[in-house]
């Protein structure tokens, strides 16, 4: 029983991390459609029977009813497919849904917040998603109706997550899913890929098809599995997309002396352009750090972000101890710092102290 097991597509995401810059951006959302076509080439090529979506196919505050017909127009090229779709906290099951208003394609089959189970020859397939932005796990006691077929579950939720902020999102524990005894536990809603870490591995994410943002770096793909009818043995592989990645780059800019000298060391890096960056600025700077203006004069119109993460050049405690108008001055800035109970205050507070050393040192 050969199957694809995908999740967390959000298609028409705003994209956040792009939204500065709405050609890119516009970009990403026809790459979502590149990806989704390429995974339905692979099922055509490849022959594959089962189709799974664990959630958030799509976002439900930004979708257009052209993007759900593109999509469908996909599903209808796959005759010999059966396509099962769990809605997620993005894409819930609510009364202006498509999931619900839209008359989709015979071979889908869409879970409600009900659990159901779907026979299909010798194998069963249980699912049940969201219904609204949250949910709270209803189905810890799911039980399976005929053990001698392969069975499958399809949800979406937060596996053994201990967050406040996740036990709103269908909460799940390792331990009671292995209790119940499907054959393989098709998840979505995180976005980091997590299979076959541990022997005979059958509850598994597949990560994102394409990444949101910088929050996920590295390969973005989709899960290939077969499971024996007889043994019920269990193989997965990881299959990557050609989405452009997310990559973050460190540049130490202790001996560079300007914005200028910075912006032509970035200039003369080589980057790949099939990945979007994040500079991220290290050591001690030597000059004020102004990001939107460096990120305005670089060549590379993939690096969409710059971060200053730099430490200030003057020790400001070694300074403090000075029985001198510096000294004075380092001193009213560290006790501002301590009353401070906002970082960013307090990084404005170190960037005034260096521009003041810097005067005070003419």
């Amino acid at each position: 029983m050969r199957f694809i097991h995908m999740a967390d597509m959000h298609f028409d995401s705003p994209f956040a991390t792009l939204a500065q810059n709405e050609t890119l951006a516009q970009e990403r959302r026809l790459e979502q459609r590149k990806i989704m076509k390429d995974i339905v080439e692979y099922i055509k090529e490849e022959n594959i029977p089962y189709f799974f979506i664990a959630g958030d196919l799509y976002e439900q505050d930004y979708i257009r009813k052209s993007t759900i017909e593109y999509i469908n127009d996909l599903f209808k090229e796959l005759v010999d497919t059966k396509i099962f779709i769990v809605p997620g906290n993005h894409d819930p099951y609510i009364k202006n849904s498509f999931y619900k208003q839209y008359k989709w394609n015979t071979n889908v089959h869409i879970f409600t917040n009900n659990l159901e189970c779907v026979n299909c020859d010798n194998v069963d397939i249980y699912g049940y998603g969201f219904n609204d932005f949250y949910m709270k796990n209803e189905y810890e006691n799911i039980k399976i109706e005929n053990k001698d077929n392969i069975n499958i579950l399809i949800t979406h939720g937060s596996l053994d997550n201990g967050k406040e902020d996740n036990k709103e999102y269908n909460p799940l524990t390792s331990g009671k899913l292995k209790s119940l005894g499907f054959d393989y536990i098709a998840l979505g809603h995180i976005h980091k890929r997590n299979y076959n870490e541990y022997d005979n591995q059958r509850i598994v994410y597949p990560g994102s098809p394409i990444s949101l943002g910088f929050d996920e770096l590295g390969k973005r793909g989709f899960i290939e599995g077969n499971i024996n009818e007889q043994t019920k043995e269990i193989s997965l592989k990881f299959i990557e997309t050609s989405a452009k990645t997310f990559e973050e780059k460190n540049i130490d800019i202790s001996n560079i002396n300007s914005w200028e000298d910075l912006i032509e060391e970035i200039n003369h890096m080589k980057f790949d352009d099939n990945k979007y960056y994040k500079i991220i600025l290290i050591g001690k700077r030597q000059f004020e750090i102004d990001e939107s203006k460096i990120l305005e004069f670089l060549n590379s119109r993939n690096i969409i972000r710059i971060k200053n993460d730099t430490d200030i050049k003057h020790d400001i405690e070694g300074i403090a101890s000075q029985n001198s108008l510096k000294g004075l001055f380092a001193k009213k800035i560290l006790e501002k710092i301590k009353k401070s109970e906002s970082n960013e205050i307090s990084k404005q507070l170190l960037d005034a102290f260096e521009i003041g050393m810097d005067i005070l040192s003419r």
